[in-house]
């Protein structure tokens, strides 16, 4: 039991990443019905966009003073983020406006091989940009096991991180943020229209322009956030690093049901936590742990096959 609640834990913290980045894919398809492809590469811009602010805003974060309050690293890691948050966000609206608008009336095969081509601009750029050797993440926080009471028995022997933490913690604040955004807010609302008819929204008075863009950025944003945890736990980042989370976070929004936000939610989590369990019991099921990859996209030829609305989707009828 100890070694299982190991692995859920574990599945927990992997399964937010997942969860952040398939919010982006879903919000886009609820709203436009098509699947952005080169989002998993925003999750990897935002992850360099930490790097290179991190020195630069670390610095006016130093340790505590015990005379006098101060954020320290925690304030300066929160700004990191927030940061990172508003560069994709800045870069999700410029590709909406510039790649995915012009073809808004197009057919949607052309707005997909579109995507798949930013996709591999972003890849190929960022390679250019960055360099193609992994580079090493610097520390925002450290990474160090939170000891756990006695009193507590068995589970005391339970190893969870500050990195873990703060994963969840974080994902859980940004789901309250975008389930506030998404019902409380005029926004929100003209978003939810927008997704059920676009032409009586635009009837209403509604600029769908400028809510297509805020989703893009919105989704994006998200995955900045992403980026930036994983680089916590996972200090190294290389301009590819963006493909397998980005593929993985797409199955998770199909298996939640695709445009639907709770359901991008909870399939990252499925996703992050069947994936962890593959590798922790893999001597026990006799398989490699490589095949944890091969997991995921398994589930999404099953869901297609059995529930092709996801878990919480909906069927959607479509007059001829």
């Amino acid at each position: 039991m100890i070694e299982f609640l190991q692995q859920l834990i574990n599945g927990l913290s992997l399964g937010a990443i997942y969860a952040l980045i398939a919010l982006g894919y879903t919000m886009v398809y609820g709203v436009l019905r098509f699947i952005n492809f080169a989002h998993g590469d925003v999750f990897m811009i935002g992850a360099f966009a930490g790097l290179y602010l991190a020195p630069r805003v670390m610095i006016h974060f130093p340790q505590p003073d015990p005379d006098r309050f101060t954020w320290g690293p925690a304030g300066g890691a929160v700004c990191v983020v927030l940061l990172a948050m508003l560069v994709c966000a800045v870069l999700g609206i410029i590709i909406e406006k510039l790649a995915y608008r012009p073809l808004r009336d197009r057919p949607r095969l052309t707005a997909l091989i579109t995507a798949i081509g930013v996709s591999i601009f972003l890849e190929n750029f960022g390679q250019f940009l960055f360099g193609v050797d992994p580079q090493s993440f610097p520390t925002l926080l450290t990474d160090t096991a939170i000891p756990i009471p006695e009193k507590f028995g068995a589970l005391s022997n339970l190893t969870i991180t500050t990195g873990q933490v703060i994963v969840l913690g974080v994902t859980l604040i940004l789901l309250g943020v975008l389930r506030f955004i998404v019902l409380k807010t005029k926004l929100g609302m003209a978003m939810r229209a927008l997704s059920v008819n676009p032409v009586a929204t635009a009837l209403m008075g509604v600029n769908n322009d400028v809510v297509i863009s805020f989703t893009f950025g919105l989704g994006s944003a998200l995955a900045g956030a992403a980026g930036i945890l994983t680089s916590i736990q996972q200090p190294s980042i290389d301009p590819l690093m963006g493909i397998l989370p980005g593929l993985k976070a797409f199955v998770a929004a199909v298996l939640g049901g695709i445009g639907n936000i709770p359901g991008a939610a909870l399939g990252g989590i499925l996703i992050g936590v069947i994936e962890t369990l593959v590798v922790g019991y893999s001597d026990r099921l006799h398989i490699s742990p490589s095949y944890r990859d091969a997991v995921a996209f398994t589930l999404l030829i099953l869901i297609l096959l059995f529930k092709p609305n996801g878990l919480l989707g909906k069927v959607e009828r479509e007059k001829v």
